[in-house]
């Protein structure tokens, strides 16, 4: 399992850790309208999953408007955008940051994907911050549980991996 640490902190992860190669475990999270969201209903797309713990952060507000910048503007690639703040919070916080590129879900109600990711902090019942890049096939072709929670993931390697998937 991968080692993650929350402001310097240790914390356990739960759920299985995913590796490249892998087929991408289905979920379900929450809309910003509140209507159910599985890895399926974005089937035939390469998906860049950009989890963090909080939209409300700066880290996790940088990390969403990069993603959303550099990686929505590639042709085939969908950017999801998974946390468990409530949808109502993410609603707002895209509307008033004028964000069109990204999808964000709400991993509040059930954190399926928290579990199925092995993102999911037990003791804060957040998410760690972590990046997918899920492949047409449903294959994970990119990895990155970034092992402080309040630091960035690697921006370059992630969008390079969903341009690589989106070119095949």
């Amino acid at each position: 399992m991968a080692s993650v640490t929350f402001k310097g902190n240790p914390v356990t992860l739960i759920g299985q850790e995913v590796k490249v190669g892998d087929v991408a475990p289905n979920f379900t999270v929450l809309a910003n309208d509140l209507s159910p969201v599985t890895l399926d209903d974005t089937k035939g797309f390469v998906r860049l999953i950009s989890v963090v713990p909080s939209i409300d952060t700066g880290v996790c507000d940088a990390q969403t408007r990069r993603f959303n910048e550099e990686a929505g503007s590639i042709e085939g690639v969908k950017v999801l955008t998974i946390s468990v703040d409530l949808p109502f919070a993410q609603k707002r916080w895209c509307a008033a940051n004028g964000l069109e590129n990204v999808v964000t879900l709400s991993d509040h109600r059930d954190v399926s994907f928290g579990q199925a990711y092995g993102v999911l902090i037990q003791e804060l019942r957040l998410l760690a911050r972590a990046v997918f890049v899920v492949d047409r096939n449903d294959r994970v072709t990119y990895v990155e549980y970034v092992s402080e929670a309040t630091n960035h993931p690697n921006y370059e390697a992630a969008i390079e991996a969903a341009k690589q998937a989106a070119q095949q």
